[in-house]
């Protein structure tokens, strides 16, 4: 009977969560890399905002709160379905919203001179969240296999999904923590972005969306039910993954120092 058990814990799938992110290593990873390009400014007036709370601690709050009934309206806001040959601007979005209302909503409230202390300090924390999330490409997934949750695999011989593959099941794999891994991504000179340098502007958003969205077209396309996943994966899109960490940090920076510079 224990070694039947055993067997179920350990081979089980596991839970689906539709709104399941890069994980708590990959949240931080972007909060960390946007630390960086934060400029003094900002840095000092989110210092004031989080009440001393780190950007790198902030970043998984959106994850933090699922487990509180009062916050359950914000769940949608974590991912939206796409077909996978649409553009955004192509679809009618959720009523309950989706990622990109929801970065813009907290643009939108951060924005505000009406906003309060405590409600500033609240969306800071899910806009760095969202942002991360934007910049997994199965955030933007297919409603028919909930952003590929339901797309089963095995990962070094586990039970797993692709969705939680791409999020966490390759950082873990990595074995490196998030400051680790921060040090230790790309040159951000040799990545294939080429419009980084210039100031946010609300428009990108829209941009982004679409463009991580062709990640997502090449992920679905390089995976089958029930396929076996291991070091090949890994060695083939790792520098991916690094890559779409990132972006997203230096893409956090620049909203962060368009709302506070």
């Amino acid at each position: 009977m224990w070694l039947i058990l055993t067997f179920l814990l350990f081979n089980s799938y596991p839970n689906e969560d539709w709104g399941a992110t890069w994980g708590a290593t990959g949240h931080r990873v972007i909060a960390e890399v946007a630390n960086k390009y934060l400029t003094n400014n900002s840095n000092e007036r989110i210092i004031k905002i989080l009440n001393g709370e780190t950007l790198v601690n902030a970043s998984t709050h959106a994850d933090d709160i699922k487990s509180d009934s009062r916050y359950d309206n914000f769940y949608d806001w974590h991912f939206l379905n796409m077909e996978l040959d649409d553009d955004y601007q192509d679809i009618i979005p959720s009523e309950k919203g989706d990622v990109f209302i929801a970065i813009n909503k907290c643009i939108d409230i951060l924005e505000s001179d009406s906003t309060s202390d405590s409600e500033k300090s609240f969306y800071l924390k899910l806009l760095v969240h969202f942002v991360g999330d934007l910049h997994q490409p199965l955030h933007i997934g297919r409603y028919e296999d909930r952003g590929a949750n339901r797309v089963y695999v095995k990962w070094f011989g586990r039970n797993s999904n692709l969705h939680r593959v791409w999020d966490s099941d390759m950082i873990n794999s990595h074995n490196m923590s998030y400051s680790e891994l921060a040090i230790n991504l790309p040159n951000p000179d040799f990545l294939v972005f080429t419009d980084e340098a210039k100031d946010f502007e609300r428009a990108d958003i829209l941009d982004w969306v679409n463009e991580i969205h062709v990640y997502t077209n090449q992920i679905y396309a390089g995976v089958s039910v029930d396929d076996k996943l291991g070091y090949e994966y890994q060695y083939k899109n790792f520098g991916t993954v690094e890559e779409l960490l990132l972006i997203g940090g230096i893409r956090l920076a620049k909203i962060l120092n368009y709302l506070f510079d």
